[in-house]
């Protein structure tokens, strides 16, 4: 009689153990054997959340940009020469600097070159890029810093924002991105600015801004705390807009760099379906009861269109009106205020395969 009583209880111990396990809803993945297991206990299990995601890529973008910017900016103060070139070499600042020295306060508050060397280096200038047709310098100067204060924000704003994005996307397409929107920056500086040198690498971190906030809206789906992600980098973005209206400060080259940013950011930086990386990581033996099948979401191919549209279209119609503007131009030689976009880009395009 004692026996048979045992008997019962374990089955019943049994019977409860598999309804927990296997309880409906569970979000565990069991391997698939097609036979019944011998044992009571129940088969290893695979949490879902713990099936690996992605992998953090190695971050060589960011180091090598921040050593360029640093050893440009060396080579600059080298050419800069104060105490030489000055003309009263005790105002340098400090003075056991000697060449390196940056110029007075009064003429550079940002403990940097003068202006003239900037503009020398390549710093953007208007006539120059338009009636010299020296181009190169809408890339050039994004690698230019006018002071150690300027050069120093900068660099720590590359550092926060590109780590990330690189490790998460890769060298190659945030370092397109970088240049890409660095190069916008300067087009809208350019059209806005001419009586002036700009410099600095503000317009590409503002498309690293853009490009994370597009990255954001258009993997919506996989984040946890979508709004509280979404409100903080609006805020950050908005300060950083913000501090551009102080004097000196150009903030057509962040708002070019944040638009370039943007639309390139629906491009390069979209990401899987979570349910579809999770049955692609499934190891083998392994089934995993997920509906997810496309590897995007039909508004992420949307997105990714009207931004791929929007850059080519822009591209597209600056460079028909610009050559329009060129051939009237080779004619009367007038400029007209309004055709200053089409004169930068298309009078350096021009000069290089025309």
């Amino acid at each position: 009689m004692g026996k048979h009583v045992q008997m019962q209880e374990d089955h019943v111990d049994i019977e409860v153990q598999g309804s927990i396990t296997r309880a409906r809803g569970e979000k565990t993945i069991y391997p698939t054997t097609g036979e019944e297991e011998e044992s009571s206990a129940p088969p290893t299990a695979v949490p879902y959340m713990e099936l690996p995601l992605s992998k953090k890529r190695r971050s060589w973008m960011v180091p090598l940009f921040v050593a360029a910017n640093v050893v440009v900016f060396f080579v600059t103060m080298v050419v800069n020469d104060c105490p030489k070139h000055s003309g009263t070499p005790s105002k340098c600042i400090p003075r056991f600097l000697g060449r390196l020295s940056f110029q007075p306060l009064k003429e550079n508050p940002l403990f940097g070159p003068s202006s003239s060397t900037l503009e020398k280096m390549g710093g953007l200038e208007w006539s120059k890029v338009v009636q010299q047709h020296q181009g190169w310098r809408l890339i050039a100067c994004i690698w230019l810093h006018a002071g150690v204060v300027h050069i120093l924000a900068n660099m720590l704003g590359l550092v926060f924002i590109g780590l990330r994005l690189e490790q998460e996307f890769g060298f190659l397409k945030i370092s397109i991105l970088y240049l890409l929107s660095g190069f916008g920056g300067s087009l809208l500086s350019a059209l806005f600015i001419q009586n002036s040198i700009s410099v600095g690498a503000s317009g590409a971190l503002f498309g690293l801004l853009g490009a994370m906030l597009s990255e954001l809206l258009t993997n919506w789906t996989i984040y946890a705390s979508k709004c509280a992600a979404l409100g903080t980098l609006i805020f950050i973005i908005v300060i950083n807009l913000a501090v551009g209206v102080l004097p000196h400060v150009d903030n057509f080259a962040h708002i070019g760099g944040f638009m370039s940013g943007f639309l390139l950011g629906f491009v390069f930086l979209v990401r899987p379906q979570f349910g579809w990386v999770n049955r692609k990581k499934c190891p083998q033996g392994y089934e995993l009861d997920s509906a997810v099948k496309s590897k995007h979401n039909a508004y992420q191919y949307a997105l990714w269109l009207m931004a791929l549209i929007l850059l080519i279209v822009g591209i597209g119609l600056t460079s028909v009106h610009g050559l329009v503007i060129i051939n009237w131009k080779r004619g009367c030689r007038a400029h007209s205020s309004d055709l200053y976009f089409a004169d930068i880009l298309l009078d350096w395009l021009y000069s290089y395969v025309v």
